[in-house]
This record gives structure tokens, sequence and C-alpha cells, in this order.
């Protein structure tokens, strides 16, 4: 190494400090492993802090006819029957007892009459299931979940970028990636990795995720050889701020609508009577986004092209005691009270359902030594995740992570770091400052973001989709063009250029993925194939890189085991 880089060694290095990496972390060190935690931000900035409503458990406490069966159920009918059935099993058993540990770790909920945690409504579930604190759930976790990593002594590496897994052979070695403050290189040494970095929004102008969510944990493994699965199912949040242009995009929570809030058109009609007459405003997410578009594509949309969400019929007291984020963020943010009036919201990119495939128990993907847990990982939500699902999915798969990530560390000897990789991920990164003359990494975000906007968006035909994948190549030549002027001193143009190479790889995934699937199924919206095609309710789409190509194979879904069918057949008609 002759010492030209910085560098740290840890059993594990978990990349990611949003609730999945953090709980990685925590696991790791009880089960006595020598822990590093690298975050792109800063330490509390994660995206966790953006979920809103809560975490889906049936724990009981309101509908006492709630059990892991009916979550297990749910969460399978949401996902349209793609779910890997051992993940959502496992989520659905292991939920309640992983918010009880939260409890326990200081986290306040919000109370029943006796003093259990209290549990609210939310679209797609059966009973009351989601344990909340008011609307600001993610914020309270990543709270007590930072507290309790630092108490247990986790070495945190803040403002730093991953740009490259290495491998020893066939297996995981660590990482390379440099300090965002000053641009210099580190290298990390490690026998295990745990990918937790979500997703990818910022490949939509429209979205609820923040600068951070660039797809890089996508794109990392992928290069590293592992698989992805399930790359076309992108959800659109049905209700994000569409006014002023400046908060676009920004979430309002299901919460709203979990509370008692109506939709309704520029007409005033309530027009989710006309798309799911029987759960209203709590259908699943992909049916109410769907229907808003709708709504706007056919003339009824609001003066913003949005719909109008209204709870100014509850008590002005309820709602700010139910809902005090939404009541800030819309008084300050867009000048409306919304004890009073509605407030007008549209479909915001919001969560990824696919990612990096896993094994269900162990969270392991196809590279040995590397793991992969929350939104960076598939398998869990099939092809549309239930609102509350992401936060339990942190904890159940964040903990399952850390503990193999550890065990996989201690059985193992240290591997060795190969200078040539270093040697070209530093070349690759200062190949920008190279090039005096060349593409600006901006223009070429904001064409990525349009192509992804106007063609992979939430309905989908296989005339847009093949113009998206010939822009997407073009991208990809202009990319090999881009140039960056100044130092490498904090400077955002080089971080971008570097983000869009994640984007560039996780926006073809979504989009060969979405071209591949002739049907409709959850998050996914083919005009040109509107119906649900059984055949392909039997197969994941799996992604993987062969010969410096993008390669896309159908593989089966594993059979579930009959005492879990049995479950589904309960009330059989909503198979859709």
């Amino acid at each position: 190494m002759n010492g030209k880089y910085e560098t740290h060694e840890h059993d594990v290095l978990v990349i990611g400090a949003g609730g999945a990496g953090l709980r990685a972390a925590i696991e790791a060190l009880a089960q006595g492993a020598s822990v590093g935690v690298v975050c792109k931000s800063l330490l509390g900035k994660a995206h966790t802090v953006m979920a809103e409503g809560g975490i889906a458990a049936a724990m009981a406490n309101v509908d006492e006819a709630d059990d892991w069966r009916a979550h297990f159920r749910d969460t399978i009918r949401g996902g349209k029957f793609l779910n890997n059935w051992r993940m959502a099993q496992i989520h659905a058993q292991e939920s309640s007892e992983r918010v009880r540990e939260l409890e326990q770790w200081g986290a306040l909920f919000d109370r029943t009459k006796d003093g259990r945690i209290l549990q609210r409504a939310f679209g797609g579930h059966t009973f009351k299931r989601l344990c909340h604190v008011g609307d600001r759930t993610g914020l309270e976790m990543i709270r007590t979940l930072q507290d309790r990593g630092v108490q247990m002594g986790f070495d945190v590496y803040m403002e730093c970028a991953i740009t490259r897994l290495l491998k020893d052979g066939d297996r995981l070695a660590g990482a390379f990636g440099y300090w965002r403050e000053n641009g210099r290189f580190v290298v990390f040494k490690a026998k295990s990795v745990v990918l937790a970095t979500g997703g990818i929004g910022k490949a939509w102008p429209i979205t609820s995720n923040s600068w951070e969510y660039t797809g890089d944990g996508m794109a990392l493994a992928y290069d590293a050889g592992a698989e992805l699965m399930d790359m076309e199912f992108v959800q659109f949040h049905p209700t994000g701020m569409v006014w002023p242009p400046g908060v676009q995009g920004i979430l309002v929570t299901e919460a709203v609508r979990g509370e008692g809030g109506i939709l309704r058109n520029k007409t005033g009609e309530r027009f989710m009577e006309r798309y799911d007459p029987k759960r209203m405003e709590l259908s699943t997410r992909d049916v109410v986004a769907r229907a808003i578009y709708t709504e706007v594509r056919e003339g009824r949309g609001t003066e913003h092209g949005g719909a109008y969400l209204d709870i100014s019929q509850k008590p002005a007291e309820y709602v700010k005691r139910k809902l005090p984020s939404m009541y800030h963020q819309f008084l300050e943010l867009a000048d409306v009270d919304i004890t009073k009036g509605p407030m007008e919201v549209g479909p915001t990119c919001h969560y990824m359902m696919g990612g990096v495939k896993v094994e269900a128990d162990t969270a392991a993907s196809t590279v040995p030594g590397l793991f992969a847990a929350g939104e960076v990982a598939a398998g869990l939500h099939g092809a549309n995740r239930l609102g509350g699902n992401s936060l339990s999915d942190l904890l159940v798969f964040g903990r399952r992570a850390g503990l193999v990530a550890a065990q996989h560390a201690k059985a193992t000897v240290a591997p060795s770091l190969d200078p040539g990789q270093i040697d070209s991920a530093e070349r690759a990164m200062l190949a920008p400052f190279e090039r005096k003359e060349g593409e600006s990494p901006y223009a070429l975000h904001s064409d990525l973001q349009e192509n992804m906007q106007k063609l992979v968006g939430i309905f989908r035909t296989e005339e847009d989709l093949r113009q998206a994948l010939t822009k997407i190549e073009e991208l990809k030549e202009r990319s090999q063009r881009m140039s960056v002027s100044g130092s490498r001193m904090f400077n955002p143009g080089w971080h971008l250029g570097r983000d869009l190479e994640s984007m560039l790889t996780v926006v073809e995934a979504v989009t060969r993925s979405a071209l591949a699937r002739q049907e409709s199924r959850g998050a996914h919206s083919r005009i040109d194939y509107p119906d649900l095609d059984l055949s392909w309710g039997k197969q994941n789409n799996v992604i993987a890189r062969k010969n410096e190509r993008m390669e896309l194979r159908q593989v089966p879904i594993p059979d579930m085991p009959e005492d879990l069918q049995v479950l589904l057949t309960e009330e059989k008609g909503s198979a859709a």
C-alpha cells in the first residue's frame, strides 16, 4: 500500500447511515465486530427521517384481530404476489419485536389510553398497524438508533462518498472513496460490507428524495458483480406538494389520509369513488397515484396540476396534534393553513422496490462478503410497497444483515487489497479534471431527469421505453466527455459527475426491466399492456453485468409453502 492513501480497517463496513445501516451497525457491534459506518452526508441527515407515517408491525394494540399472518397477507397482496415470500414472512413475524426493541432503547411513541404504543390506519393494511410519533416517526427512529450506536462505539466517517467496492478474487475486500470536503481519497479494508444506501429518486425531477438518493449502492453492487432484481418497480407516492415550485415533490404523508383526509378534483368531486370504491383514499399507493394522474390528464386537475387533499373537516386541534409536521410544512412553505382549507398534491417519485438481489434469511448478495438491507435491497415489497413497511424493513433486515456480516467476518481471514484496483478507481475519479472542454454534469443530470420523467414515469409504453434506452446510451457517451473545473475542495460539479455514473447504471436497469415486463402490475403500469398477466406473476427480472454489458434474464419465483398459501386464499378475490 506504501502509505499513499489514508486507510481504515474494520471487520464490517456499513455504507449508509439511515435506519438499515445504523441497525446493521448496532447488531454487528453486539457480535463483537469492529464496525465503520460511512455516510455521504452528515449523521442524522439520512432519508429515514423523511418517513413520517409510522412503522408497520402487527402488535395488535388497537385492532386485537391483527397478527403477523394478516400483515404477511397484506404485504404479498400489496406487492401483487411478486414478493420474496420468505422475506415477507420474516418481516411480518419479526417487526413487532424490532419495534419493542426501539422502545427499550428510548424511542418515544404516541400512546393508547392504557399506555401501549398507538397504531394508525394506512393504505393497503387491513388493520390499524402503524406505530407512530405524530408524523415524525422516521426522525425519532434515527435519533434512537444513532444514540444507541454512538454509545456502543462505532466509527463514523461523515461526508465520505464511496465510488468503488474492492475485491480479492471473488470476495469483497473493502471500498474506495473520497472525502467530499477536500476531495482526498480514502481506502477502507473490510471482511464484510453492508450496503444501506437507499434509493434512486434523484433520477427524476419531481421526487420526495433528497440529493443523496442517486442509486449509489445498487450501482456499486452491480459493478462488483452482484445481481439486481425488480428494477422496473419505482413507486410514485400519490401525494407530494405541487406548489410553490421550490417545494415541488416534498412528501405529504399518507397519515393525512390515514387520519381522514379526503381527495377531491377541481370540481369538488371525491374521485377515489371511481377508482377504488371500497378503500377510497386508503387504497394502495399505485392506485391512488394513477387516479390523481388520470384526473389531471383528463382535465379535472387543480390549478397547478394536482388534486386537493382536505382534512379541514376535522377539528383544528386534532389536526395539529396528529399531523404537526404537515401543519407547519404547509403554513411555512405554501402559506396554507390545512386546518382551514385543502392542500394541493400530486404524484412524486418516492421509493424503489427493486435493488440488490439478496437471500431472505441472511441479506447476502451473490458476491461473498457483500450484504444489503433497506431500500437498496429487493424482494420484500414485490411490485409495490405498502406504507409503513419500509421502516419495519429497515429494522428487520438491517439487524439480519449486521448479524450475518459479523459472523462472516469472524469466519474469514483478512482479504488483501489490490493496488491496481485502487489506482484505477483513483484515475476514474480524476479523469473529469483532465478534460478542459466537455460536457457539464448539470446539463447531463437535467437531461437524464427529463428523459425519465417523460418516458419512464407513472405510465409507460414500448415506444417510450425504447426511446428512453436510446437516450440513455447517448447520455452514457456524453458522460465519457464530462469535464469539471476548479479544485477537488468541495466541488459540487465533481460530486454530481460521480453520482451521474450511478444514476446512468440504475436508469438503464429500470428501463430495460420495464421494457421486458409486458404487463401492468403494482407500480409498473404499461398503457400498451394494461392488464395483469399471470405468467409474469411467476418470475422476476434479474439484471447482471456480463462482459461490460447489462444482461437481463427472468428467474422463476420460488413456490410458497402450503401453510403460507392458505393465508392468501382467505378472501381470495383480491389476487389482482
